[in-house]
């Protein structure tokens, strides 16, 4: 089988865990034998853990696994979860007689998406990615083609939300990769804009913001604005987009920093509005070094933005309708 998702890049494995309860979850990118890594955070409401450790001038050099999680800020919780399961594996970066896992995380918002007639919530429950989650995700962690859609961290998301989140479609998960000379640059992306997501091949409106809740037509967020179209109140840290970008080519801790920058041009092109007040754009970059080639940084910015851009489209078109009590969060028509 052909392989078009993250897992090409040797030395990465990911997995997912998805909750059944409701639709939440995390997916976990592992790196145990370590791999160079930079962040870029481009959205005004991020939640994140362990991304100033990334900065270029700061000491730690290599990170061992990656978390992308729904749950808002309770999500960060799953990567406690990673880090006890590399340390089990015996991975981590030694520090005296133990070895301490270096896992970054960042989260979306999903807590749109719950069944808020539910007995279970009636009752408190409140069913967000926790550290067994995150333990879970590793234990299903692979080299096989990354599932795409409404798993891991994509379970709950969605997209559109300018005209109020009933009026909003699904997201979700997706992957991609491009081999040029010999390097390989793989994304994956997990869309919970608030924005609509666009083809970039040809400007076409995809998937996003609806007209009501009780209809499939797109209002067209970009031109509604223009308009002068009052938008909904929105809630501040409510969606988010959030992903990895990464690379077999040997890369410095400066260039990787670079990378996850350049690769923001992808979720422009692919996304309108993006990095706004109400998401937490964030995005990772790996450089695992396995091809043995050095980094041609003009072709990797390149391949960097092209395959985040490819990735947000693959995560709306792998994205299944949702219904929940009395909210529907239709998918991108066939």
């Amino acid at each position: 089988m052909n392989n078009h998702t993250l897992t090409v890049i040797q030395g990465i494995q990911v997995g997912h865990h998805t909750d059944n309860r409701r639709p939440t979850g995390c997916t976990v990118v592992l790196t145990p034998f370590g791999s160079v890594a930079g962040v870029d955070v481009r959205g005004a409401a991020p939640g994140t853990r362990e991304t100033d450790l990334l900065h270029p001038s700061n000491t730690v050099q290599h990170i061992h696994g990656l978390v992308l999680s729904g749950g808002s800020a309770f999500g960060l919780d799953a990567a406690s979860g990673v880090m006890r399961w590399l340390e089990e594996q015996g991975h981590g970066l030694p520090v005296g007689p133990v070895c301490v896992p270096i896992v970054p995380a960042a989260v979306v918002f999903d807590l749109w998406v719950d069944d808020f007639e539910s007995a279970a919530f009636q009752r408190g429950e409140r069913i967000r990615p926790d550290a067994q989650a995150g333990y879970l995700a590793c234990l299903a962690a692979s080299n096989a083609p990354v599932v795409q859609g409404n798993v891991g961290a994509g379970a709950g998301a969605t997209i559109g939300k300018m005209n109020g989140p009933h009026c909003a479609m699904k997201g979700g998960l997706g992957s991609a990769a491009l081999t040029v000379n010999g390097i390989t640059v793989a994304a994956l992306i997990v869309c919970n804009a608030l924005g609509d997501v666009i083809d970039p091949r040809n400007g076409r409106l995809l998937a996003g913001a609806r007209t009501a809740p009780d209809s499939r037509e797109l209002l067209d967020i970009r031109q509604a604005q223009l308009k002068g179209h009052a938008i909904a109140s929105l809630t501040a840290g409510s969606n988010t987009t959030i992903g990895v970008i990464a690379t077999d080519a040997v890369l410095t801790k400066p260039q990787s920093h670079r990378l996850a920058q350049v690769a923001h041009d992808g979720l422009a092109r692919s996304i309108c509005p993006v990095h706004t007040p109400m998401d937490g754009d964030t995005l990772f970059a790996l450089g695992t070094g396995t091809s043995g080639q050095a980094a041609d940084m003009m072709l990797l910015s390149t391949l960097a933005a092209e395959v985040t851009a490819m990735a947000v489209v693959n995560a709306v078109q792998a994205a299944q309708e949702l219904r929940l009590g009395n909210n529907w969060w239709p998918a991108m028509a066939p």
